[in-house]
Formats: structure tokens, sequence, C-alpha cells
């Protein structure tokens, strides 16, 4: 028979749990909690470390790299050439005036002296009138005074005035004499001006610009406005060229060097060197020189573009890289060249021979450098790039060869 204390006491102990249950599940929960909080914590940290890898790895720039390609040859030392007129005049005008009316156009051969244009210059005409009748003027005046003085000498002599008197008629023509000359002067400055009305050629030529207009206000020394012609001696044409300094040596007055244009394919125009700058320049390292060709048939024209060729042995080593590599400074051209740990080397470079498309390099290069493709003008040494995948896919890491 079971003992009603026992049964009471077991049926307490069945009916809930006790104090120490409830606290080790309480302890429980709250690790629990505290888990999940950390997970969340941790979870958000690895996302925006993600997120910040992602950015700074979006954030190096990707570019393509070519390796410079070994030039040989004896072809010589071929650079562009500017060619220019023998002889180029601006033709401005002289004194103010509207253009009345031009008589040579472009392509027009003139020559030396030749009226170009005529301007009306009214406020020139008005005081070249005005400045005439002062001296008119002034001489009549300086007449009467010569011939008062030889009157005052004649009675002088007789004794019938004072050498006062006759001093004082002398000073008068003398300064008669004077106004009268200044009055002349003034007259033969504005006859000088209205002869600048017409433009005329300074020597023989072709007018290679026209920019006066009928009715058109043209002002002196305007040093802003627009020449109204231009003439230029074309029979025999100078032709600059900037040479290496590492082949400066080498250049002298009196060698010989073939033009081609690409208008003329197939032709060679000859020409001789007539004088050197004997200096380099400091921004680009070439040295100017200039060259001579006969012009006879008209095929050369100012301005235009030429490849000069120099007869120079081994002019044509190198290393030839594309013309879109080449970056332009002020202290000459550079590269950009990517090393082992993707880091971006700038390097002067000397520029033998543009070929339009491609560039003989002759110093600066060495083979296998990883050059950067048309690099951005903000690219500095230092920088740190990606070197896309050769086949255009994706990017590889910035110690790959591309």
């Amino acid at each position: 028979m079971l003992d009603p204390e026992t049964t009471e006491t077991v049926a307490g102990s069945e009916s809930g749990p006790s104090s120490g249950t409830l606290k080790k599940v309480g302890i429980g929960a709250a690790v629990v909690a505290l888990a999940v909080v950390a997970f969340g914590v941790a979870s958000r940290i690895s996302a925006t470390n993600d997120l910040e890898a992602v950015a700074a790895d979006a954030a190096v720039p990707t570019v393509s790299i070519v390796t410079p390609a070994k030039a040989e040859g004896g072809d010589g030392l071929v650079l562009p050439g500017n060619i220019q007129a023998y002889n180029s005049a601006a033709i401005n005008a002289r004194t103010n005036g509207y253009v009345r009316r031009w008589l040579a156009d472009i392509g027009d051969h003139v020559k030396a002296g030749q009226t170009l244009a005529i301007l009306d210059a009214p406020e020139i005409d008005q005081q070249l009138a005005q400045a005439k009748a002062d001296y008119q003027t002034a001489l009549a005046n300086q007449r009467l005074a010569a011939t008062t003085s030889r009157r005052w000498q004649s009675m002088l002599a007789q004794d019938a005035v004072s050498q006062q008197e006759a001093d004082e008629k002398a000073g008068d023509l003398a300064a008669k004499t004077a106004l009268a000359n200044a009055a002349l002067a003034s007259v033969r400055e504005l006859n000088a001006k209205h002869g600048f009305t017409q433009l005329a050629a300074p020597f023989s030529g072709v007018v290679t610009s026209r920019s006066a207009q009928i009715g058109a206000l043209v002002v002196a020394g305007n040093a802003a406005s627009q020449p109204l012609f231009t003439v230029s001696d074309v029979h025999r044409m100078r032709i600059y060229v900037r040479v290496p300094q590492v082949y400066s040596s080498q250049i002298h007055a009196g060698m010989k060097a073939s033009l081609s244009l690409p208008e003329f394919a197939g032709r060679e125009f000859e020409a001789s060197l007539t004088r050197s700058a004997n200096s380099v320049d400091t921004q680009s390292g070439a040295m100017l020189v200039e060259l001579q060709a006969d012009n006879s048939d008209g095929a050369l024209k100012p301005g235009a573009f030429a490849h000069v060729r120099f007869a120079i042995d081994g002019a044509g080593n190198g290393l030839r890289l594309p013309g879109s590599t080449i970056l332009a400074a002020e202290d000459g051209p550079s590269v950009a060249i990517v090393g082992n740990d993707g880091k971006v080397t700038l390097r002067r470079v000397t520029i033998a021979r543009d070929e339009g498309k491609t560039v003989l390099v002759s110093v600066g290069l060495k083979p296998g450098d990883k050059v950067i493709d048309s690099p951005p003008d903000s690219i500095r040494t230092g920088d740190t790039v990606r070197i896309a995948a050769p086949d255009g896919k994706g990017a590889k890491g910035a110690g790959g060869n591309g």
C-alpha cells in the first residue's frame, strides 16, 4: 500500500520542470541566439570583404599588350618630312580701308609687283587733300617770306633798314621754309599710305590663299586678322625633317635624300640637305634639318607630308611597334611597359622611323618587353594593370605573358 505523502511528492515532481532545468534551458537558448547573431555578423563582414575585393579587382584596368618585333633592314633611315614653299609671304593691309576689288585668286601665278587687290580709303583721301592744301599755303608763305627777306637785304645795303630788321626777315624766311618742308613731308607720308591701297605681290609665285572679300573692312596692323592673300614661291621647295639624336652624327650638308609622297606611288623626288640646326631639341630629342628639292613641274605642294629616306647604313635595325603604343609627352615619346608584378613603367623611346601604322624604335626597348597598346593618357609609372587574355574571353594575372 502506498504512502500518501510519498504519492503526493511524486505527483508534484511530475507536474512541471524544476528550476534547475529551466535555468539550463535559458542558458542554452542564449547560447544559440548568440551563435546566430555571431554567424550573421560574420556573414555580413565576409560579404563586405567580398564586395571590397570585387570593387578593388574591378578598379584594376585591363590592358592589351604587344611585344616589339625585330626589324632588320638596310633600306636606310626613313623619317617624316614637312614640305614648305621656298618663300611664302602673307599679304596684309598697311592702311585702313574697304576692299574695292581683288584681281587675283587662289592658284593664280603672279609676278613680282603685280596688283592683287585695290582698297578704298576715304579717310586717307581726305587727309591727303588737306595735306596738299596745307602744303600750298606753307609754300606761298615761304615764297612771300623769301621775297621780303631779299627786299630787306637790299635795303640794308642802302642803310634804309637796320640789321635787326633784316635779320628778323631772314629768320621768318627760315621758319616759313621749315613749315613748308613739314607740310611736304606730310603730303609724302599720306601719298605713301595711299599707295598701300594697292596690294602687290612681293615676288613671283602662286596665290595659295585669299580671304579678301569685296566691301570688307580691313584694319592695318591687326595681327589677329587673317591675311588678305598668301603668295608662295614654289619653283623650289624646302623640306624640314627632325632627325633622332642617335643618327644626327651621320647627317651632313650636301648629302642626298629621296622623297616619296602617298599621291605619287612609285615615284621618288631627289633632294639635297642644305643646312641643319646643329642642336638637339630638348623636347623631341631630334635635330631639325632642311633639304631642298627642285619643283619645276609643280608636283610638290606646300604643307604636304613626305617620307624622306637617307642612305644611312644600319638605320633599318631596331624594334617595331604599332603607332598606337606611343605616348606623346613634353619630354618626348614614351611607351608604357608592364612588369611581371603587373606594375607599369613609362619609358622614353627614340623613334628612328615613323611608318604610319607602325614605328621603328631605335632606343628604349628590349625584345620581350610587354608594351601596352593604346594606353590611356592618364597612365603613370607605378599603376597596377591586368593583362587581357589573348582570346579576349577574360583576363589573366598581371604577371602573364599576354
